[in-house]
């Protein structure tokens, strides 16, 4: 009986938190609505202000370019003489000011009088206007793209394209674990000891130290956050460099030219250079989409056999054909999960303009922030001790704001961040709701 009622509140509290959940992403998605109503009519006046002006622009170089009227010529005329300071300005002046009859056989007789500055001097002209012209053209064409261009995600399919992933890793980790036989004791070999120690660089000291000496084969909970926090630092870690699978000093060159043009440029400048910059990578290396998926899927699938040698799994054994088992079992779901991973980073980096979005996680060993964190756990008590681990990411967005005139281009305070979706930990308390199962 105090069992059942003990799954009752627990399934109560599960309502309740998923309830509350719902509530604060319904307020999230009211705000991110607004925002993008009010991001819209700003871009659709600029939009407006920018088709003027090509208008303008492409009046003025018709009018440049059609065939010389009497008056376009007396205006020619006009300015190659003015340019040129020749001796020939006054004479310029006063064909402008005979009749229309005389004019043509006043400019032939000035022209063979002097032939070669005033000459020059429109050809010069015509020279530049014919440049300047290219160059507008060019402009022009450089800017039609973006001039309609308008972000192909909204901020809150964003916030559900994480929470999908999150899901899956959940899935993942829940059925891996549920196929896995966990004993008290550990093998004795040196391999356990280089293991322990790669597993403490993704998941730190503490929640490593737990896996290892713990008992985990009446309840394997713990090793199931693990898991998910595992993958959750791999998919973080990878969705940071600026384009998943490329080389990896240039990534660092490429993340650190894109962090500078985002502080010191505007906002569509910025989104501009890593939307192109980013795809023409991928246009140049058509390969490295399969690269980049394979390499993560490995990975991950490296890393949960890490986990489950350090808890005291006896299947999947350590041998090489067990584990190639395990492998060949889940790669299909893992694969999946890398795919998604890779598209949302595809998605952030080429079809976002106007803010930069950020998958996000809580360190191991930070101190608890209820503002930028969620505890696993808050339902069992009160959530207490450092961060174990990031079992559900985060999403944060950034934007360039305007810059004043007088303010400095590269002052952090020109960064608006805000926080669409915080990520779930694990706490050091969580072990003795755990413990108490």
């Amino acid at each position: 009986m105090r069992r059942d009622n003990d799954a009752t509140k627990t399934e109560l509290a599960r309502c309740q938190a998923e309830s509350a959940k719902w509530e604060e992403k319904c307020r999230s998605l009211e705000r991110t609505l607004k925002e993008t109503k009010d991001l819209l009519r700003a871009r659709d006046l600029e939009i407006e202000v920018l088709k003027q002006d090509r208008e303008k622009r492409a009046a003025d170089r018709h009018s440049r370019e059609r065939p010389p009227s009497g008056l376009d010529r007396r205006r020619s005329q006009d300015i190659a003489h003015n340019r040129s300071n020749s001796s020939h300005s006054l004479l310029s002046l006063r064909v402008r000011a005979s009749s229309d009859w005389t004019e043509h056989r006043v400019a032939d007789t000035a022209s063979q009088r002097s032939r070669s500055r005033p000459r020059a001097s429109s050809d010069a002209i015509a020279d530049n206007m014919s440049t300047v012209s290219e160059e507008e053209r060019a402009h022009a064409r450089s800017m039609e793209t973006f001039l309609t261009k308008t972000d192909v995600w909204s901020g809150a399919q964003v916030i559900q394209a994480v929470q999908d992933l999150n899901s899956e890793i959940l899935q993942f980790a829940a059925s891996a674990v549920e196929l896995c036989t966990f004993t008290k004791q550990r093998p004795t070999q040196p391999k356990i000891n280089q293991t322990v120690n790669e597993v403490t660089t993704r998941l730190g000291h503490g929640l490593t130290r737990m896996l290892s000496t713990r008992d985990h084969s009446q309840d394997p909970m713990l090793v199931q956050l693990a898991l998910q926090g595992c993958i959750s630092f791999c998919i973080s870690r990878a969705l940071s460099s600026f384009c998943i699978g490329y080389q990896s000093k240039s990534n660092i060159t490429l993340s650190q030219i894109y962090t500078h043009m985002f502080q010191s440029e505007p906002q569509p400048t910025s989104s501009r250079w890593r939307a192109l910059t980013h795809k023409h990578i991928h246009e140049l290396h058509p390969e490295l989409d399969n690269y980049a998926t394979n390499e993560m899927t490995d990975t991950i699938l490296r890393w949960t056999l890490d986990v489950f040698l350090i808890s005291g799994c006896s299947n999947p054994q350590s041998t090489p054909a067990s584990r190639e088992a395990f492998r060949t079992h889940f790669r299909a779901q893992v694969n999946r999960i890398s795919k998604n991973a890779c598209k949302l980073a595809q998605i952030a980096r080429e079809e976002i303009m106007s803010a930069n979005f950020e998958v996000v996680g809580a360190e191991s060993g930070r101190a608890f922030d209820s503002q930028e964190m969620v505890d696993v756990f808050e339902d069992y008590g009160t959530s207490k001790g450092t961060v174990l681990c990031t079992t559900e990411l985060g999403l944060r967005c950034s934007t360039h704001k305007a810059v004043a005139a007088d303010a400095t281009a590269m002052s952090e305070e020109n960064v608006e961040r805000r926080l669409l979706l915080r990520p779930k930990v694990v706490l050091e308390s969580a072990v003795d709701v755990i413990d108490q199962r």
